[in-house]
């Protein structure tokens, strides 16, 4: 159950990521929530497996950090890659 308080966490910090990110208007607002959520969960569910305790800070850290680093970086790429994809489609119908 405690996987659940790093889920909402990793997810609240996600929606205040997308809204310090810029350029939010050509991305989702639950894409990057929704890639730290799923990072965290995945991060959190490996260390559990591989026999770190829920008493041990390094699962919180690494669960949420990780969760919250690799929305950074998708959400970073996702926008660069919604910049070009939109200035190549003006270039080609002339706009």
């Amino acid at each position: 159950m405690y996987i659940l308080l790093a889920l909402i966490a990793a997810c609240s910090l996600g929606v205040a990521l997308h809204f310090l990110m810029p350029r939010r208007d050509l991305r989702g607002v639950a894409v990057t929530p929704a890639i730290a959520t799923a990072t965290a969960a995945a991060v959190y569910t490996i260390m559990q497996w591989s026999g770190i305790g829920e008493g041990d800070v390094w699962l919180w850290v690494a669960s949420i950090g990780a969760g919250i680093l690799l929305a950074a970086a998708a959400t970073a790429a996702i926008t660069a890659r919604r910049t070009r994809h939109d200035a190549l489609e003006k270039q080609a119908l002339g706009i």
